[in-house]
């Protein structure tokens, strides 16, 4: 259901999202539709937020928040990584590649159906899927 603010505007519902926690205290989003992964990637992430997809395949766009300008370190980006691939058609298979940015390289092409975007400066991390340990 959309809300109406006093401007007469509709605001969007949030996005429907899986959330993760792990070690130091870092948050992980992943959507659930691609109308989800849109809004997750382009209204809710912000710009030294890190954004996650598998390569080649269906899968969530996955965020991972980053607060008061920490730089997560590789384990950190990996777990994020293997979350993405987890929520992705990679999840039965066994090494998944998974692309990342920070979520500032992140658009959306001119019309393009809702979930496509594209992204600069991608990182690859090789992952196999998985939820983090508490899960």
């Amino acid at each position: 259901m959309t809300e109406r603010p006093e401007n007469g505007r509709q605001r969007p519902d949030p996005p429907r999202v899986w959330i993760y926690t792990l070690p130091g205290g870092y948050r992980v989003m992943a959507g659930k539709t691609d109308a989800d992964n849109d809004r997750l990637s382009l209204k809710v992430a912000g710009p030294r937020d890190w954004w996650f997809h598998v390569r080649g395949m269906p899968g969530s766009h996955v965020v991972l928040v980053v607060a008061d300008n920490r730089v997560p370190d590789r384990n950190t980006l990996t777990q994020a990584a293997a979350i993405a691939a987890y929520h992705s058609k990679a999840r039965g298979g066994g090494i998944a590649a998974v692309s990342a940015t920070m979520a500032c390289h992140v658009s959306k092409p001119r019309g393009a159906k809702p979930g496509t975007v594209q992204i600069r400066k991608e990182r690859v991390f090789k992952v196999r899927p998985a939820l983090p340990e508490n899960y």
